[in-house]
């Protein structure tokens, strides 16, 4: 385990809406999870970060006791048996389905009334949460009439109807556009806001950094890194690009051994020392500053770091795919 989670123990934590440790899940000779441990806290939205096939899957069907695990303990909602917690969970599942002759509102209240929500409450919820975020018109429309993305929304809606306190998303932004993986992200921040504890998969890291308190970095099975997004950035040096008149002259010493000149400029990690003694040695050594930026890592870059530039390509491979289907 790299990061800065709590040590876990097979007691529940109030403070944490899911806890898992050691949790292993073998398929065969293919270890999809393998040795995991993991906390996500209550009311936190955190993702679970990597490339398709890295067992983002496996791991969330296991947190919900869908699947059970070979081997570690896991509590949901403080329970130790995860479906005994499954109406105050709303779990969104990569494989989406709804009947396409269903009504929209019919459709959120019927996922509502598998939650133990009455019908006559899901269909008055469903047109209100319809109406409220623009698709009222849509409300008696057959899902088969809804664009995919509005489809998508009906599922999402169905989802958190019934007022869990825990969702669950696995790849939600999965074949949406940018318009409506934008409202999705509204649709996080509004659950989040309210107090409800959102976990979600991803293979795209922007949809993490944007919303995400805390991340886990999964590859082949195995947690990389589970934390904070800052602790995630925090291992790398924040980087310099310097842009100066001169080429030469005795400030080039202050400039750390690996630096790289790249379109012009200069691009080196921020020294140990800080920027000061840097900025000194340019001034006196007349290097005439033209431009100076620090930049913190962000999540791509701790990502690469951390699980390594062949999981990273396979996560801009896995988006390329995406976008072309």
């Amino acid at each position: 385990m790299i990061g800065d989670t709590p040590t876990l123990n097979p007691a529940s934590n109030p403070a944490y809406a899911v806890e898992a440790h050691g949790l292993v899940k073998t398929f065969g000779d293919f270890r999809a999870v393998d040795g995991v441990d993991i906390a996500v806290p209550t009311g936190a939205i955190y993702g679970v970060l990597g490339p398709n096939g890295a067992g983002k899957t496996t791991l969330l069907r296991t947190l919900l006791g869908i699947i059970d695990p070979d081997e570690g303990h896991r509590t949901l909602l403080g329970d130790p048996a995860p479906l005994r917690k499954a109406k105050q969970v709303g779990y969104l599942p990569e494989e989406r389905g709804l009947y396409p002759s269903m009504k929209a509102f019919e459709a959120i209240a019927f996922m509502g009334a598998l939650r133990g929500l009455p019908l006559k409450l899901g269909r008055a919820r469903a047109r209100a949460m319809l109406e409220d975020h623009g698709m009222g018109a849509s409300a008696e429309k057959p899902i088969r009439a809804l664009s995919k993305g509005m489809a998508q929304t009906v599922q999402l809606f169905g989802t958190i109807i019934h007022e869990p306190r825990l969702i669950v998303l696995d790849e939600p932004f999965s074949g949406l556009d940018a318009i409506n993986q934008g409202k999705l992200e509204a649709l996080i921040r509004e659950q989040a806001r309210a107090g409800v504890t959102i976990l979600f998969s991803t293979h795209v890291i922007a949809h993490a950094e944007r919303l995400c308190e805390r991340v886990a970095i999964v590859a082949g099975g195995r947690i990389r890194f589970e934390g904070s997004v800052d602790a995630a950035r925090g291992r790398l040096r924040p980087q310099v690009r310097l842009r100066t008149r001169m080429s030469d002259g005795p400030w080039r010493r202050a400039l750390p051994a690996e630096t790289l000149a790249e379109d012009g400029a200069w691009h080196f990690a921020l020294p140990d020392e800080g920027v000061e003694l840097l900025l000194r040695a340019l001034l006196d050594g007349n290097a005439g500053i033209e431009s100076l930026s620090i930049e913190r890592p962000g999540l791509h870059d701790a990502f690469v770091a951390i699980a390594g530039e062949a999981a990273a390509r396979q996560m801009e491979e896995d988006q390329a795919r995406e976008q072309v289907a």
